[in-house]
């Protein structure tokens, strides 16, 4: 093998190294921290809110949001869902 065939073997296999370390770090599990008045919100940036469906009602949804110091989390709230009918 010449050093040109080495060099390009290290190099995908260090980008396949990278691309398993990103992947894992994206799956770290948040913890779910529920919703009262009482709670003190530091929302710098809202990443997602979950959609509660067409339940009649009250229901859960989520919100991942990032904080002023670039930490995120997961907050759990009652909304009301748009499944009513009034007819």
């Amino acid at each position: 093998m010449n050093l040109s065939k080495i060099a390009i073997l290290l190099a995908f296999a260090s980008a396949g190294t990278q691309a398993w370390a990103d992947d894992s770090a994206s799956t770290t599990r948040l913890s779910v921290e529920t919703y009262t008045y009482a709670t003190q919100l530091d929302i710098k940036r809202v990443i997602s809110v979950s959609d509660v469906g067409d339940q009649c009602g009250p229901g859960p949804a989520q919100m991942t949001y990032e904080d002023s110091h670039g930490q995120q989390h997961v907050l759990q709230y009652q909304v009301m869902g748009t499944g009513c009918s009034n007819g």
